[in-house]
């Protein structure tokens, strides 16, 4: 895979113009034969002479048809079209900026719609400048798409200033997100150090995705770790309810026997560590008041409870009525607690928790 060196970076993109030129042309230009045209639905260009030619860098000369490249190019077209007009009987298109050889294979895709790998892989960088001018989104695409399995540490930086120039957003945010992943190794690269000389709002322009990246990763991390904790809240909240409705093991209601299970609850992975904290609080002489932190995080508990719960008529989860009808008062005074939003996202997480399940229970179900 080759890597774009100083000698070939594109700073702007490739310049075209049209002039008149004489029939013959000197001994120094070099000329290419007509390129075929293979496929039914182009034109046919096996009957016919060039009537065309494209100038390149180093003063070599391409033939070429103009229907053919005014089929394949509206930019090509028109300036054709502005030839025609002037009654100009021998003419030249000037492409400038880019490799003679880039060109060539520029006008064969024009005629072929086909390129070669090793091509684009010498050549990409050019073929989207020029795919760009010229209104060509085929190979603009072929480009984009080579291009990006291309990128490279080393080319990486070039290749994000041509993305501007040439409005590729896809290859834009891949190269950035590479320049990301890899900025202490892109730092030492040739293409840093002349984008750090020459064109700082693009050096701006990095250092800011970078920092808005690292931003969206520190946010999805604490989305995470608080999604995490919710998910915890709901299946101890489950687990109070199991608790308190049917009784597990030796904690359970008044008028239910307990379970004569001595193991460990199965069904919730926090109702072991819940049992011990209700038998505290039935036994704890501080309480909340006192400065028991374990009996106000149950407290804490009991309320949370409450203000999701459906049934606190019949809830026979202890304090869920008083809880429930506080907090009712609050709500005609407008007094909007941070209990209010915890206890929404503890039942967006039991929702989400759940879809997931059932959406993993139907992947594993046998397809008949």
């Amino acid at each position: 895979m080759t890597t774009t060196t100083a000698k070939q970076k594109i700073t702007h993109l490739p310049i075209f113009s049209h002039t008149m030129s004489p029939t013959n042309s000197s001994d120094d230009m070099k000329l290419l034969p007509p390129f075929p045209a293979p496929d039914p639905g182009m034109i046919s260009t096996q009957n016919l002479e060039s009537d065309i030619r494209i100038l390149t860098s180093g003063g070599h000369h391409i033939p070429a048809h103009s229907s053919l490249l005014a089929s394949a190019s509206p930019v090509l077209g028109s300036i054709i079209a502005s030839l025609r007009e002037n009654s100009c009987s021998a003419n030249t298109i000037q492409i400038f900026g880019v490799p003679y050889d880039a060109v060539s294979v520029f006008v064969g895709f024009l005629y072929t719609s086909m390129c070669a790998e090793e091509e684009m892989e010498k050549f990409g960088i050019h073929l989207l400048a020029l795919s760009h001018v010229y209104l060509v989104p085929k190979l603009k695409r072929r480009c984009t798409k080579a291009l990006a399995q291309q990128l490279t540490v080393e080319n990486v930086v070039d290749v994000l200033q041509l993305t501007r120039l040439c409005d590729a957003p896809d290859l834009y945010f891949k190269s950035m997100k590479l320049i990301d992943e890899n900025f202490k190794a892109v730092e030492h690269t040739e293409g840093w150090q002349f984008l750090q000389q020459n064109d700082p709002f693009l050096e701006l322009e990095i250092l800011q995705f970078i920092e808005e990246a690292e931003l969206r990763k520190k946010n999805t991390k604490k989305h995470r770790e608080d999604q995490s904790l919710y998910l915890q809240l709901s299946e101890a909240l489950e687990s109070l309810e199991h608790i308190c409705t049917e009784g597990c093991t030796s904690v359970g209601p008044h008028d239910i026997e307990p379970s004569r299970t001595k193991g460990p609850c199965s069904r919730f992975s926090t109702c072991e560590g819940l049992q011990h904290s209700i038998r505290h609080f039935a036994a704890c002489q501080k309480k909340v008041n006192g400065g028991c932190l374990r009996c106000t995080r149950f407290w804490q508990l009991l309320k949370l409870h409450s203000s999701i719960c459906d049934n606190s008529d019949i809830c026979r989860v202890p304090m869920c009525r008083e809880f429930k009808t506080r907090t009712e008062l609050q709500k005609k005074r407008k007094d909007i607690t941070r209990w209010d939003l915890l206890a929404k996202k503890v039942m967006s997480a039991r929702v989400i928790s759940s879809l997931s399940v059932t959406k993993k229970k139907i992947k594993e179900e046998p397809r008949e």
